[in-house]
Parts: C-alpha cells; structure tokens; sequence
C-alpha cells in the first residue's frame, strides 16, 4: 500500500533507516520503499479510499481475497459506481449491457491502465525518462490485471525482517498527519479462538473488527465480523440497527431466514462456501448451521454496527416488562416470562437444542 505524503522508511539490503536513499559502493542506489504488509488466511485487511496497493503471493498455495466497497461512503464524491483504477495491466473483458426488458446485446470492452492514455513526451518529461521507456511501459499489455514473476521472485524488506525497527519508531513517532495516517494499522487477524468476542463452548465464536480495535476503520466507516458456527448451532434471530451487512461464506453450509421490515420473509435458502448474501438494515435474520459447521466473513456499513437480538440476556424483549408482552403477543404471564428468561444466560450464539431418546 502506497499512501501519498508518507515517508519511504524501508530500504532493500539493510535495516530500516529513516531519511535520504542510500548508494552502494558501486554507486547503485539501494530500493526504498514504505512498509510491506504480510496477510495471511484469517486477516481483515483495511484500504482507505483512492490509495494504490499491489499483492504478490510468495506462498505455495492459492491466495482466495474478497474484496468490498462502500459507494456510499463519504469518500466517494461521483455517482454510485465504483471507479478503482490501475496503473499497471490490461486485458479484455465481455459483458452484458441491458438494452431493453426484451432484448440483451453482449459488448467487448478492453480495459488497459490509465498510465497509458497519456502523451509518451509528456510523460517521458514528466518521469525523466527516454520516450522508449515509455513506450514500452504504454504497450497493450493482454496479461490481464494478475500477471506471474519471473526470475528468482521479488525480493524486499518483509514485516518480520524488521520487528526492531518497527517498536523503535512507533516508540518516537511523530504528531500531526504523519501519525494519523501513515502508521495507523491496516490488519487485524480475526481466526484467534483466544481473542473471540462473543464465546460459547457448545455454540462457537464471533470475533469483530471495528472502529475500535482496528482505528483506520473510523475513516472508512466500515466493519467486519468472522463468525464461527459449530455443527446446527443457531446464530440467534437480530437486526444490525445502522449496518447493511454483506456476508461471504468461508466454510460449511447453513439455512438462513431474513424478513424485511414489512415482516414478510425475504430470503429462505441454504448457502454454501463460497457464496455471498446480504442482510440490509433493519432486516432480521438467523442461521442455523449445517451438520458440519458453518464460518462466515461479514463487511458491515458502519465501524461500530449495533446488533439487537431478540434472545439472549441483551435481548429486546428482556429489556420489556412482562405485562407489555402479555398483550403484544395474547400470551400468559408465564409464557411471557419465560420469553424473556429462558435464554438470559445466552447470546447471540445458541447451542443445538438436545434431542430427547424415546
């Protein structure tokens, strides 16, 4: 990630000093860069509004990202479209474009860098460099936006080549815009049992990742949550009070129920790993889990969403006198006491009700 006006405090081939590039004894000036993130399965990863950024999987194993954005957010000051760019890349897209309810026309669209929109002379003047640079810089380039290393890989300062560095200048760091942004965290690991929110033994675990815990979330205004399922555990019946929320499943199946605000049912279906389903504000919902558990990743609206459930010991009809329920719902006082309790010691996560044996 590249964020303009922050200082490049990384130099390949040594440890991090801060300040002016350093040149070899040959004269060859050593790379300088801003800090490198490591990611890793399980981490929620924060990219503000318009900063470039790259990925290179130096793994052996393929490298699955979700990626969600906000076109609500007060960052985005155009239409409802989402207008990222790259700098680097090109290839050919199709896609369908709706011409009327009765006919549909497929288009072919290449979309190539905006680097290369631009006038070679102008650009050579602007970088000092020779028009064949580029040139071949601007060439149509049908690799598409992910492309493939060569050669012995990409080498650079890694996050945990330099821990050292890392605790000295966050010990002695500077006040102002520097500090507000350029060394704000942009990475939470949410798979840590250990740092698990909300916790049932017999249940499972949800884990949050807010404006809180992870500050450059305030700016965006976004949220996340990795949820974890045990085999038919019920994620119980709740409304987001001012998030929509985006859910993408990592692991197993699980039925899920949504009604809408006018208390009709919206959506009734089993998901699957891999698939996404949204649940807009105000809207409740529940999952019950598959046999096998069920994991989920949810992008919410709002860096710090509020959930109010309907069971549990935060849940809203506890907050309600009985005699107010007695008659919303033409029940008993027993049955009306024990809506309120029977769940008090539980939230959010419920365990699979015990089968009795005949």
């Amino acid at each position: 990630m590249s964020i303009p006006g922050c200082a490049e405090t990384y130099h390949s081939g040594q440890q991090s000093v801060r300040g002016e590039g350093v040149r070899t004894r040959q004269g060859e000036q050593r790379d300088q860069h801003q800090k490198v993130h490591r990611v890793r399965q399980g981490d929620i990863v924060a990219l503000p509004a318009g900063v470039s950024h790259w990925c290179y999987n130096d793994g052996n194993e393929e490298l699955v990202a979700v990626s969600v954005n906000d076109l609500n957010n007060n960052a985005n000051q155009l239409e409802q479209k989402l207008r990222s760019f790259y700098l680097a890349g090109g290839h050919q897209q199709i896609y369908s474009s709706v011409q009327s309810p009765q006919q549909q026309q497929r288009q072919k669209e290449t979309f190539q860098n905006v680097f290369r929109a631009f006038d070679e002379n102008l650009m050579a003047e602007a970088f000092n460099l020779p028009v064949e640079v580029i040139r071949r810089m601007q060439q149509e380039d049908q690799r598409g936006f992910i492309v493939r290393v060569t050669g012995e890989g990409m080498r650079m300062i890694r996050p945990e080549e330099d821990e050292e560095y890392e605790e000295r200048y966050q010990s002695r760091r500077a006040n102002g815009m520097e500090e507000l942004h350029c060394n704000l965290k942009i990475r939470q690991y949410l798979d840590n049992p250990k740092e698990a929110d909300i916790y049932s033994r017999q249940a499972g675990r949800i884990s949050h990742a807010n404006g809180q815990k992870l500050q450059i979330l305030n700016y965006m205004d976004m949220s996340a949550e990795k949820g974890n399922l045990y085999p038919n555990a019920l994620h119980a019946p709740h409304w987001t009070m001012n998030a929509h929320s985006v859910f993408y499943v990592t692991r197993g199946h699980a039925h899920v129920e949504i009604v809408g605000s006018n208390g009709k049912r919206v959506y009734y279906d089993t998901v699957n790993q891999g698939e996404l389903f949204v649940v807009p504000q105000q809207f409740v919902s529940t999952i019950r889990a598959g046999s096998n558990g069920f994991e989920y990743v949810a992008f919410k609206t709002s860096s710090h969403p509020m959930k109010s459930p309907l069971v549990g010991y935060t849940s809203a009809f506890k907050a309600m006198p009985i005699q107010v329920l007695v008659n919303s719902f033409q029940i008993s006082t027993q049955e009306a006491q024990n809506l309120k309790y029977n769940k008090e010691h539980q939230t959010m996560l419920l365990p699979p009700r015990a089968v009795k044996s005949s």
